[in-house]
């Protein structure tokens, strides 16, 4: 990985960090404690979260910065990003719906929608950083 690589990755998990705790931590907290209820552990275990938010941005710089950036610039990997955020937070909240009791329905669709969005600004952050690292 390259240096720049390396900076549009740093760009792309600062900005999906602080606009998840955001949602996480201000603005839907309430919602994700009432609709999961019992089912939300009172005390998350932030090591796993770590690995998700150090690792997540791996993702959107391989399948969605890069080559949006080699395609078409920082709209087109806002939008890939966009598509693998809509991806991979489907993948969890619809195997949620199909194993876990009573998981609520209403919760998946926000968190499928809030996933496409944060996914994609990150993206469209990380994709800037590296087009103005290249024309460097």
């Amino acid at each position: 990985m390259s240096t720049k690589h390396l900076a549009a990755w740093a760009v792309t998990f600062i900005v999906l960090l602080v606009i998840d705790m955001l949602w996480l931590g201000v603005v839907a907290k309430n919602l994700y404690k009432n609709a999961m209820g019992d089912l939300m552990s009172p005390n998350p275990r932030l090591a796993f979260a770590a690995v998700f938010y150090l690792i997540y941005p791996i993702g959107l710089l391989v399948f969605a910065i890069v080559p949006g950036v080699a395609a078409q610039g920082v709209l087109r990997a806002a939008l890939m990003g966009g598509l693998f955020g809509m991806f991979c937070y489907a993948t969890y909240d619809l195997t949620n719906l199909a194993v876990i009791r009573n998981w609520p329905l209403s919760l998946s669709f926000i968190d499928i929608a809030w996933g496409t969005l944060v996914s994609g600004v990150a993206s469209a952050a990380g994709a800037a950083t590296l087009r103005w690292l290249a024309a460097r």
